[in-house]
């Protein structure tokens, strides 16, 4: 088992990477140091056909459970879901010495967090993520809901106790859920480290990854996000980075339809967009055809829908979260590693997304 700690200005807290480590979840909880009066776990339908009755034995070896089963899907970010957590957690009647356990993918996580951060102003929550995708959102904090206006504008930020991170709970994963969150693998790569970016290059197949190799990989990823949280909690500065790529990314979600696309795929297309950018405004050099070669036999879509307007697109990144008095605070690699943030306007984003477009055959 890998161990790494998150600092952060106001908690430590541990992440456990591990095959098989789920049947200790209860001396992982038990060695951060609290005590509970009553566990509710959270998952999906899709999870918890799969672990959730499993998991609620292996709570209730300890404490009293009550579980919440939502729909699979990012649908179920919604206000009538935490409505629902909220409800399930008062008719179970959890104080403020009880805590929420979010088991399933990076929806689960933004979503149960974000129950436990308002819940009686806040309890104690635990990550276990079942994705691979999950690896960037079970750590740092995050947790919050969509609007039909766009993605995740309202939430938290509300740090887990723990991170309890099972691996093998990957083998049951789609090639496209394991393809999602190797997207967020790799934009850590591109905002850290030359050498991580070639590591993951040599990787031919996702579904051919052993467990080592697979651990170590979220190893380093979570390395990069827990040394930027640790600065940075709230966003008020170099966070962002983590944002590359997100900002068309978000934008692709909100507009092809939450479900319809990935994060990871609409990431991988916002990433694609960012790094030509940083070509063209920051001066990046990189080869970025060798790259958009090998993220195609990955099996990445890395092109926009050609039915979707730009003007669409750019109105979704004005109303990003991330807009400040009408322009987009945008991620731009001067070089592997080294991040820069840029804002653009309206009508300089919609230069720059048909430029790129035409380049790509997307018009």
């Amino acid at each position: 088992m890998k161990t790494l700690e998150v600092r952060t200005s106001l908690t430590t807290y541990p992440v456990y990477i591990g095959d098989g480590i789920r049947q200790n979840i209860v001396d992982l909880m038990t060695s951060t140091g609290r005590s509970y009066t009553k566990l509710l776990l959270v998952t999906d339908s899709a999870v918890d056909a799969i672990y959730g009755h499993e998991m609620v034995q292996l709570l209730k070896q300890k404490w009293s459970v009550e579980k919440v089963v939502v729909p699979n899907g990012e649908e179920s970010k919604s206000f009538s879901q935490f409505e629902h957590i909220h409800t399930k957690a008062i008719q179970f009647q959890l104080d403020r010495s009880s805590c929420i356990i979010a088991l399933g993918g990076g929806v689960i996580g933004d979503l149960a967090g974000f129950a436990a951060a308002t819940y009686m102003r806040g309890i104690d929550f635990i990550q276990v993520p079942t994705t691979l995708l999950a690896h960037d959102s079970a750590v740092g904090g995050k947790t919050g809901i969509n609007h039909t206006l766009g993605k995740n504008l309202i939430g938290a930020f509300h740090q887990p106790r723990a991170v309890v991170y099972d691996t093998s709970m990957l083998d049951t994963l789609s090639d496209v859920e394991m393809r999602s969150g190797f997207a967020e693998v790799l934009k850590h790569a591109l905002i850290s480290s030359e050498d991580f970016l070639s590591e993951l290059m040599s990787i031919r197949s996702l579904v051919e990854l052993s467990k080592d190799e697979l651990a170590h990989m979220l190893y380093r990823g979570i390395q990069v996000k827990a040394s930027i949280v640790q600065e940075d909690e709230k966003e008020q500065g170099i966070r962002a980075f983590l944002n590359f790529g997100h900002t068309l990314g978000h934008a692709i979600e909100a507009e092809y339809g939450y479900g319809v696309i990935t994060h990871g795929d609409a990431i991988a297309i916002g990433m694609q967009f960012a790094l030509y950018v940083s070509e063209k405004v920051v001066g990046l050099r990189i080869h970025r055809s060798q790259l958009k070669e090998w993220m195609k036999e990955l099996g990445f879509p890395l092109q926009v829908r050609q039915d979707i307007s730009t003007d669409a697109f750019v109105d979704r990144m004005i109303g990003d979260k991330k807009a400040r008095g009408g322009r987009v605070q945008f991620v731009l690699l001067k070089q592997i590693g080294d991040v820069t943030l840029h804002s653009f306007t309206k009508n300089e984003l919609y230069q720059w997304l048909e430029e790129w477009k035409r380049e790509e055959g997307c018009l």
